[in-house]
């Protein structure tokens, strides 16, 4: 959700500029700092005895944010005050909630994680910036399109390890997010036929394949078999449609 963003806004900007780099390894430094400051926000606030990870943390930690700050140097030498203002107090925002959302073990929220998906899909509006000096008005399209898309992906993933708890016996059968899942798809559905009309036809294709592969997900979840298997080839199969999905996108605002 932050890389494939970064890549297709450098393929749409249709040219290059060296701090599109300097924006890919901040995005990298910034998501990788994550998990020290995790663990040294534990052992400030939860844990009363040192532990062993702290301090490796805390190396991880102080690495990464050398590399943040020599990025941010570079962008902070190129980008415009405005753009800076913008982009840079929300990932630091964003960055401090996901901390406290996993020192509470709350990280498995929805709500968390579909906010996680707009904020690791703006990357792209990052890219653009390095690579045009501004925000083109194709990539607030591009950013909505990806982001629309992961929070779908999103809500089919949490139907689908609900109906694996019920599969089990473990818990009773839970519909919330199976009904999300479905509305979330009547959005991409409404999205392709909007887009379609306005005569953007990839792009209309783009959001019927995510629409027919999210679609076709919830069904197998009917099916015991299709739930067994692993998780590893769920993620995979995602990975490939998000692929398919960014692909069919690229193609559609290249036009304009």
């Amino acid at each position: 959700m932050m890389l494939t963003p970064i890549v297709c806004a450098a393929i749409l900007a249709r040219q290059w500029r060296w701090t599109e780099l300097a924006t890919m390894a901040a995005a990298i430094a910034a998501l990788a700092a994550k998990d020290p400051m995790v663990v040294l926000a534990r052992q400030r606030f939860v844990w009363k005895q040192r532990r062993e990870e702290t301090t490796a943390a805390a190396q991880w930690f102080a690495g990464w944010l050398v590399v943040l700050i020599l990025c941010g140097l570079v962008l902070a030498s190129t980008w415009p005050w405005s753009a800076l203002l913008a982009l840079g107090p929300g990932a630091a925002a964003f960055t401090t909630l996901a901390v406290a959302v996993n020192v509470k073990n709350r990280q498995r929220s929805t709500l968390f994680q579909i906010a996680s998906a707009a904020a690791l899909t703006s990357s792209s509006l990052a890219a653009c910036e390095s690579a045009l000096g501004s925000i083109a008005p194709w990539c607030w399209w591009l950013w909505f399109l990806l982001a629309i898309q992961a929070a779908a992906g999103i809500l089919v993933v949490h139907a689908r390890l609900d109906a694996r708890i019920a599969a089990r016996g473990k818990a009773p059968g839970a519909e919330a997010y199976r009904r999300a899942a479905w509305i979330a798809i009547i959005v991409l559905t409404a999205a392709a036929v909007a887009a379609a009309s306005l005569g953007r036809v990839w792009i209309a294709l783009a959001l019927l394949l995510a629409s027919a592969g999210y679609s076709y997900d919830l069904r197998r979840q009917r099916d015991l078999s299709a739930l067994r298997l692993p998780l590893t080839r769920v993620g995979q199969r995602a990975l490939a449609l998000s692929t398919a999905y960014a692909i069919l996108l690229i193609i559609g605002l290249w036009a304009g």
